[in-house]
């Protein structure tokens, strides 16, 4: 039994990514659904697709990496922030500028998931989901 769904999304993305798969599958979830819908529209992943392979109970993602011209990463670092053992809030003024704004924070706003950019637009704060760049 995983303790965090959310961490080992993101690990298995970290691994695909640095072996150069095309595609890796996730265990379904309406918060992971979200977050990786979040990377598509961030320009992280190529897309994302909700199916139900033969034979099984559960529905997988399937999320379809992206690669630069030469196959370098564009995910370079990929890691979660707030953890079941010790949340992680911030409030609008204290949202974190990763890789001074050439990066992307996810944040759990009452509003959904968002880029950092956005809430701070928005004038929201929340929990810190994860950071990528």
């Amino acid at each position: 039994m995983l303790s965090d769904p959310i961490a080992d999304m993101l690990t298995r993305i970290r691994n695909a990514t640095r072996t150069h798969k095309e595609t890796v599958n996730i265990p379904a979830s309406k918060f992971k659904e979200q977050l990786a819908k979040l990377l598509v529209q961030e320009g992280y992943v190529q897309s994302v697709e909700r199916l139900r392979p033969e034979g099984e109970k559960f529905d997988v993602l399937r999320v379809t990496l992206k690669y630069g011209a030469k196959r370098e990463q564009v995910i370079k670092h990929i890691e979660r922030i707030s953890r079941p053992g010790r949340r992680a809030y911030v409030s609008a003024d204290n949202l974190p500028r990763v890789q001074r704004g050439l990066g992307l924070a996810v944040v759990s706003t009452s509003r959904g998931l968002l880029p950092d950019r956005e809430a701070r637009k928005q004038g929201v704060g929340g929990e810190v989901i994860c950071v990528l760049w």
